[in-house]
């Protein structure tokens, strides 16, 4: 099935909260004839608009090739939230690749969220960059684990952002009868995702990089220079950063195999009154709670509650998405059960089977960076810089991500599918017991 058209129409940003109050760049032209530049860029992201303009400012002459429109994917679509951390905790990412690399890891997270920080207040301001996400435990042993956590970071890390909640510190954040403590991380934040891409676009071309919209990427051929070819135009690169994420398709098979697209979904309500408001979420912060099928919302500029989450076991998107995400919502407030909800939209997004960002270089001028499994605001902002810092020669970096194992999918692209909604069944069963 083809993602870029199953959901969606040629062209168009999908109706959202986040399009109908963004102001969108005029369409960029297509690609046409015979081209050339030093690095293509393919996805016209986080990562892709990222890459782009760390590339640019370093000197080389880039073109991005976007299918769709630019910020047209997950990263126009998503929650919102700049999450600290890698997507695995600090405990299992030790276990797996050492202390030593696990404080690298954290280290490059620090710097995904002050770079996207710095990104947003830079380029786009009206994106609203705030801070502040908590952390929600959908069952009282989880608290506990979130309060030895918060003292790990503090004391093995020197990250004093994380303040614990008891179940009646989180009431006063928080009106909800379903959470149990946790805790808040003022050292994360949110801002609104498409006005961030938008600012990041116009940036990239501010910085001279060729943008090309409805550039449908058909082939990459491994060869020295990489040649890119769309359905009118054949670019030669020296380089090649791909950041395509859940619209991957059959691009890079051996990236298709770690890196599988899903499906995610929002809403929004009516503007809330400020009475209404105080009921339900006083504060200002971000919320993610600990369930396996993360529920996420925060509040807009505008007093609507943006609320995230539930599954879906098909590529297609339900017709009736409002509906899906009204249950989670209800029951967690129910004093919202019944409230107009005036958007409702879809997502496709790209996990890893560990949950962990997938970057490897699939040739020697052709690398890739993507999997961030629902945490790629900052992930994403940074896999582009760090694709930039790699192919201008200073690759640690890029080269620490892509030594952490990311494993393929059980049958590979051909049966992940089903695997995966089995297990999601399992998670989605487990969650409500």
């Amino acid at each position: 099935m083809d993602l870029l058209t199953a959901n969606d129409h040629a062209g168009e940003y999908p109706r959202s909260y986040y399009a109908d109050n963004a102001t969108p760049l005029p369409p960029f032209a297509p690609a046409q004839g015979a081209l050339s530049c030093d690095v293509c860029v393919i996805g016209g992201g986080f990562t892709g608009l990222s890459a782009a303009l760390h590339l640019a400012e370093r000197g080389y002459d880039v073109i991005l090739l976007e299918a769709q429109r630019v910020g047209f994917g997950a990263s126009g679509r998503n929650g919102g939230q700049v999450g600290m951390g890698q997507r695995l905790d600090q405990d299992t990412l030790e276990g797996m690749v050492g202390t030593t690399a696990a404080r690298a890891l954290w280290d490059m997270a620090l710097d995904s969220v002050a770079l996207t920080r710095e990104l947003a207040q830079t380029h786009a301001p009206e994106a609203g960059f705030k801070e502040g996400i908590i952390h929600a435990a959908h069952k009282a042993k989880y608290v506990a684990d979130a309060h030895v956590y918060a003292e790990k970071l503090a004391r093995d890390y020197n990250y004093d952002q994380i303040r614990p909640l008891d179940r009646a510190q989180l009431q006063e954040l928080l009106k909800s009868p379903a959470y149990y403590g946790g805790d808040i991380d003022m050292g994360a934040g949110h801002l609104d995702p498409l006005r961030y891409a938008l600012g990041l676009a116009r940036a990239v071309q501010a910085a001279g990089v060729r943008i090309f919209e409805g550039s449908r990427v058909t082939s990459l051929t491994t060869s020295d220079p990489a040649i890119v070819k769309t359905e009118n135009a054949v670019i030669t690169a020296r380089y090649v950063a791909l950041g395509c994420n859940g619209y991957l398709g059959n691009l890079a098979p051996a990236v298709a195999a770690r890196v599988m697209p899903i499906n995610n979904y929002i809403a929004a309500t009516r503007p809330l009154t400020e009475s209404e408001r105080a009921n339900v979420m006083p504060s200002d912060h971000a919320v993610a709670d600990t369930k396996f099928v993360v529920n996420y919302f925060r509040f807009s500029p505008d007093n609507r509650l943006l609320f995230g989450g539930t599954e879906s076991y098909g590529y297609r998107f339900p017709a009736d998405i409002a509906g899906k995400v009204r249950r989670p919502m209800a029951q967690i407030f129910p004093q919202l059960a019944d409230i107009n909800l005036t958007h409702a939209w879809g997502g496709t997004l790209g996990i890893s089977f560990n949950r962990m960002p997938h970057f490897a270089r699939l040739a020697g001028n052709i690398l890739s960076a993507s999997g961030y499994s629902g945490h790629g605001v900052a992930m994403g902002t940074l896999g582009g810089k760090l694709l930039a810092e790699a192919i201008s020669g200073q690759a640690e970096r890029f080269d620490l991500m892509a030594q952490v194992p990311t494993p393929a999918f059980p049958g590979g692209a051909s049966l992940r599918w089903p695997l995966l909604v089995a297990a999601m069944l399992w998670f989605s069963l487990r969650d409500r017991l």
